[in-house]
This record gives structure tokens, C-alpha cells and sequence, in this order.
């Protein structure tokens, strides 16, 4: 046997692995990434609860403290007996019902119209020279002051706060829409239209599906917006709704159904934003979100 024949079989002896040998605890495996993913989020998970917790408690240990009167600031107990009130006597589901009515009309018509305008602007260089620089001037306006105005317009009826929620949802949507319609790559655009596509044609099979990010990316913007949107709305001019409770209460001096109409408010902006991001998983499921890039860290 040849001097580099030794040498070759001693190099494989000593990187094979006998069979009664197991792999190195600290190498990793493929299976083992999910575990350790699994078991990275459990614990973030668990912090974050805990910590809200701790804040609870905090509060609460303040406020009997320092013996804080309850029109300044309630207890946490205060606050959640408040709330099993407000939804034993209906109030809080009645004006939840109505508030949730004016985000989900509103915010389906800014989708509507965001989206509309975004493929008119992107496809015809007219109509952006034309219409985006009045969409921009119009997003100078601050809505809180548009508001009056619709209320003087419309009334105080259902159609002033349809029409608040819109604006306020549009304009982000609209900014994502655009940035995602752009986003197809110009040499893939000129490929299909070399080989006869149509303008729809290449819209459908690739701007599209380039532009869903962006816009689910805007449509979780904008869901958020909508909530606050409604609730200045019936600031202005209501006779219903979770913010017409906010300044019923607030009249009142009941500051404890005022944090819990306040409550009921973050957990329908949240419960509004996990649907469309689950509906943002089914439908762009070949893309990362942020929170899953996140997780990954």
C-alpha cells in the first residue's frame, strides 16, 4: 500500500463515526431548529405576560397606597368590575356593535378606494401627473378637523363616521399599494410583454402578487387607524359608540367604565389587526412577515 493510500484511509477512519457513537451534543440537527424556535417564543411569551401582570399589580398597590381617589385614577379591580357591569347591563356590546359597524364600513371603503387609485396611478403616467399630487394635498388636512365638518354635512348619524374612518384609512393603504405595484422588477414586466402579454396580463400574474406584502403591510396600518378614526368621530358628534360612552362617562366623572370603554377599544384594534394578519399568512404565504422575522431572531 502506497504512502498516500495510508494516508487516505487513516483520514477517513478518523472522520467516520463507529456505530455504537452518537453525534455531538452541540451539533445541530434540521429537526432541531423548529424545537429551538418553539422554545425561544414560549419564553417571550411568558415575559410579556408576566410583565403586564407585574404592571397590574404595580397599579394596584399604588393606587391603595397612596389611597388615589378613584375619579383620578381606579384600581384595576374597579376597572374590571366595571367592565362585567358594562357588559352585564349591554352597554358596552350595544356601543362595541355600533363602533365596529363605522371601522368595518369605513375601513372596506378606503380599501376599496386605495386600491383603486393605486392601480389608476401605476398604470397611467395621466392619471398620477393629476391625481396624486390632489390625494396629497388632501392628506395635509388633518382629519380631527375634517371631522366638524362631516358632522355638519352628514349629521351625526352613521355616515360622518363612515366617512372619518375612510380618510383616515386610506392614505397609508394607498402609500403600500403603490410602493407594492412598483415593486415587480422592470426586466420581469419587459419579459412578459415580450412574449405578448397584456397590460391585466401582467398585472395579475406579477404585479400583484409583488404588491400583496405592501399591501397587507398597509392594510395592518390601516385597520389600526380605522378604530382611532371612528372614536374621533363620535368625539365630534354621536349619540352612540364606544367614544360617545368615553365622554358620557367622562361627564360622569365615572373614570372606572371610562378605562374599561378604553378596554374594550384596544382589544377591538387588536383582535381587527390578527385578522388581517392571519389573513396576510393565508394568502402571501410565500413571503416572511415581520413578526415571524422577528421570532427567527
Amino acid at each position: 500500500m502506497s504512502t498516500n493510500t495510508k494516508r487516505h484511509a487513516a483520514d477517513r477512519e478518523a472522520l467516520a463515526v463507529t456505530d455504537g457513537e452518537t453525534a455531538p451534543v452541540g451539533a445541530p440537527t434540521s429537526s432541531d431548529a423548529p424545537v429551538r424556535r418553539r422554545r425561544r417564543r414560549v419564553p417571550e411569551i411568558t415575559y410579556s405576560v408576566l410583565v403586564f401582570i407585574g404592571l397590574l399589580v404595580v397599579w394596584q398597590v399604588v393606587v391603595e397606597l397612596f389611597d388615589i381617589s378613584t375619579v383620578l385614577v381606579p384600581a384595576p379591580t374597579a376597572v374590571a368590575a366595571s367592565l362585567v357591569e358594562g357588559f352585564r347591563d349591554g352597554s358596552l356590546i350595544t356601543n362595541s356593535i355600533v363602533t365596529l359597524k363605522e371601522v368595518m364600513i369605513g375601513f372596506g371603503i378606503a380599501v376599496g378606494a386605495a386600491l383603486t387609485s393605486a392601480v389608476l396611478i401605476t398604470q397611467f403616467r395621466t392619471v398620477e401627473r393629476v391625481l396624486f399630487p390632489l390625494l396629497i394635498l388632501t392628506q395635509t388636512i388633518p382629519k380631527v378637523a375634517m371631522a366638524p365638518l362631516l358632522i355638519v354635512w352628514f349629521g351625526i348619524g352613521i355616515s360622518s363616521k363612515v366617512l372619518t374612518v375612510a380618510l383616515i384609512a386610506f392614505f397609508p393603504l394607498l402609500i403600500n399599494a403603490i410602493l407594492g405595484f412598483r415593486s415587480a422588477a422592470y426586466e420581469q414586466v419587459e419579459m412578459l410583454r415580450s412574449f405578448g402579454a397584456s397590460r391585466m396580463q401582467v398585472m395579475r400574474y406579477l404585479q400583484i402578487p409583488s404588491a400583496l406584502p405592501h399591501i397587507f403591510a398597509g392594510l395592518e396600518v390601516a385597520v389600526i387607524l380605522s378604530v382611532t378614526g371612528a372614536v374621533v368621530a363620535e368625539f365630534v358628534g354621536s349619540s352612540e359608540g364606544l367614544g360617545y360612552l368615553i365622554q358620557a362617562t367622562n361627564f360622569t366623572l365615572d373614570v372606572a367604565r371610562t378605562f374599561a370603554v378604553i378596554v374594550v377599544l384596544s382589544v377591538l384594534g387588536i383582535a381587527l389587526h390578527a385578522v388581517v394578519v392571519q389573513l396576510g399568512k393565508w394568502l402571501v404565504f410565500w413571503t416572511t412577515t415581520p413578526t415571524d422575522a422577528a421570532g427567527e431572531v
